[in-house]
């Protein structure tokens, strides 16, 4: 029986939300309940006071939507790692009148009136730091929405955002819904050659769970990539291949008319606000400000890259011809990365896979959190009994070096059936002062790391260590934060700024004197031999031309469908990435090749990382340059830790991204660091 609004779990926030008592039937009551309450907010904030201040105007707007973030955050990130059909159905219901409350909160004429009202006073004149900001960036992002569109602009505008969360949602769905659809069982042993035990193992328990003999093999990141590094058979590798890039490509989970659709809303709602394309009006408030400047620096990347990733391709097709004779055939797609990972260990004499049993995940979550506390003297510890949305999920508190509560997280580590593929991060709850202090804040962090198999831990690769350092980063963005205003507060950040808490983390992953707080091996608890570090090391920098390329690739399709793809001209846009991509790749793509179709990155949200994927990029020079301050002070550096936590990580975008690294650094990002980690310089 559907629950009442005052007794459902989702009508008001809660900090241990009770996952445990949520259910489909909460949903649509509890957004219907919440829609109603915002909307009388909002009208009476239009309304409001005569005489008005900070508190009573900027103050109530931070605040406005807060309740309603928090349960469609809520219900999002269920139908994120715990799907079911009614779970989906109630977000579908709730989703287009969200979009159209939300976009329709800078079109409201009494709304803009009011602030630009406040703006005109001199309570406003008087504002300084971050509110200050609050006010002048509200009054751009108002602008940018649309705020002073006529009433048949603003009609279509909603319109549009409508449509487009409708469809972005869709096209997520169909990426989840094709990956669980594909498994591939192998029932004859000798098909398994060349893999590690530990996928043999997991591929093994798959089945079982499954009630199936055999081997069973998923498009799961964890299988997917263990196959196509290291199983022997080209056959089963290229099935394997060719199932993953055609994920969400035909009946009946096919986004190729999304994908188009998408892109010509994202056009269509640009033109209407008076931006040449959707490209410049996303980055106008980043750190690239236009789709031109983003392209710029792609472009210098990939020139100071490409003579390397010449190199790189010829010296793998000669390692092939080497053990295979001078009538090897060319790589193929499937090829690269089987034959990429026998020229690493034939050039270094390492294994990746010779480093799991270094990374058990108890250690390596432990280890993190030793280095936090010794960067910023915060600590994090498990609380049981904490309901959450599958068993295996954990509940962290963080604590600061005087025992005040930071806030709290929960870490879903491993891959169900019932989740999204990939690893995030993200906000339930953004806490902010109170008369006694500070209100903590609650997010999460999730992965698709390798789960326990044959009654061992979970043992890691190296890049899944690295991932979960990312994404906790990210977290500590979050949980440190001491911003005034709710929406400048965290991770509330320009996008081409975001992934520099994140990114730096995975600078520790490869220092010894940080390695040795966690990687110890899971049987014997001996640290990770000098032998094979020295190895991991050597080996970092193999094929970086091309992973650099593999990025950059990315975030070229990225900008070019945004800035200067038209349909009529440049024809079917699986069709135009995959010749843009062909530049970018090591081997020849098949003419089915569909990645965009399943490239949630780019188009499973309304915006995302939609002409922003160049972040990534933009962000590894901006961490490979600020870690070469710890690198040189110290990488335990208590003082740098709290330069980095107080400039960085505490203040959201309470100021300019450029001032707070300008502010840490004493000086600009310097791109020579990047290109020196790399290899490349």
């Amino acid at each position: 029986m559907p629950s009442t609004i005052h007794s459902n779990p989702l009508s008001a926030p809660q900090f241990r939300i009770p996952f445990d008592r949520i259910v489909a039937a909460d949903v649509e009551p509890a957004i219907a309940a919440l829609l109603e309450e915002t909307r009388k907010n909002l009208e009476a904030l239009a309304a409001g006071p005569a005489d008005r201040n900070f508190q009573n105007t900027m103050q109530v707007l931070d605040e406005l939507t807060e309740r309603l973030d928090y349960a469609m955050g809520v219900v999002r990130h269920l139908e994120s790692v715990a799907t079911y059909p009614e779970l989906r159905a109630a977000l579908n219901a709730v989703q287009p009148k969200t979009s159209a409350f939300y976009s329709g909160i800078p079109l409201h004429a009494g709304l803009w009136q009011a602030i630009q009202g406040y703006a005109s006073t001199p309570d406003a004149g008087a504002l300084a730091g971050e509110r200050r900001r609050f006010l002048s960036k509200t009054v751009e992002n108002f602008r940018r929405h649309g705020a002073d569109l006529d009433p048949a602009g603003k009609k279509r505008l909603e319109a549009i955002d409508v449509e487009l969360t409708q469809v972005t949602t869709k096209f997520g769905e169909n990426v989840l819904d094709s990956t669980n659809a594909f498994e591939l069982l192998i029932t004859d042993e000798k098909d398994l050659v060349g893999l590690p035990p530990t996928a043999v193992a997991s591929a093994r328990e798959s089945a079982a769970r499954k009630q199936k003999e055999g081997w069973r093999f998923t498009l799961q990141a964890p299988d997917y990539f263990a196959v196509m590094t290291y199983l022997d058979n080209p056959g089963i590798r290229r099935q394997m291949y060719e199932a993953y890039s055609v994920r969400a490509a035909a009946e009946p989970w096919d986004n190729r008319p999304l994908v188009g659709r998408i892109l010509e809303l994202r056009k269509e709602k640009a033109q209407l606000l008076g931006f040449r394309d959707f490209a410049d009006l996303v980055l106008e408030d980043r750190m690239a400000h236009t789709g031109a400047r983003a392209l710029e620096f792609l472009e210098d990347l990939k020139g100071k890259t490409e003579r390397r990733f010449r190199e790189e391709k010829r010296e793998l097709a000669e390692f092939r011809r080497s053990i295979e004779g001078a009538n090897a055939p060319e790589l193929d797609a499937w090829d690269v990365g089987y034959y990429a990972e026998k020229q690493r260990a034939s050039l270094y004499a390492f294994d990746e896979e010779a480093l799991r049993p270094y990374f058990p995940m108890e250690r390596v979550v432990a280890g993190l959190f030793d280095l936090v506390n010794r960067l910023y003297g915060i600590r994090v510890t498990e609380q049981a009994g904490v309901p959450a949305w599958d068993p295996e999920v954990h509940f962290y508190e963080v604590h600061d070096q005087d025992g005040l509560c930071l806030g709290a997280f929960y870490a879903d580590w491993y891959p169900r059936d019932n989740k999204r593929g990939g690893a995030w991060m993200d906000a339930l709850i953004t806490g902010g002062p109170t008369p006694g202090g500070f209100r903590p804040h609650l997010g999460l962090i999730c992965g698709n790391l390798t789960p326990p198999v044959g009654g061992k831990p979970a043992l890691l690769t190296h890049r899944e260590v690295e991932t979960i350092f990312h994404e906790f980063g990210h977290l500590l963005h979050h949980l440190l934060s001491r911003v005034e205003v709710r929406t400048l507060a965290g991770t509330n950040v320009a996008w081409d700024f975001v992934e520099l808490p994140s990114q730096i983390m995975e600078n520790w992953c490869w220092e010894r004197e940080a390695l040795d707080l966690f990687a110890r091996h899971w049987e014997t608890g001996a640290p990770l031999p000098d032998e094979l570090f020295q190895k991991m090391k050597r080996a970092r920098t193999f094929r970086a031309a091309n992973a650099q390329m593999r990025q950059l690739g990315f975030g070229f399709i990225d900008l070019q469908l945004h800035v200067r793809y038209t349909p009529d001209a440049d024809g079917d846009a699986v069709a135009y990435t995959r010749r843009l991509l062909q530049e970018f790749s090591p081997a020849p793509l098949p003419p089915q090749h569909a990645m965009i179709a399943a490239f949630t990155h780019l188009l499973a949200s309304p915006v995302g990382y939609g002409a922003g994927y160049y972040s990534y990029k933009w962000a590894e020079v901006l961490d490979a340059d600020a870690f070469t301050r710890f690198r040189d002070q110290g990488i335990f550096s208590r003082e740098v830790g709290g330069a980095f936590r107080g400039h960085i990580l505490s203040q959201g975008d309470s100021e300019d991204p450029a001032e707070l690294y300008r502010r840490f650094m004493g000086r600009d990002p310097d791109p020579t660091a990047l290109l020196v980690r790399s290899g490349l310089a």
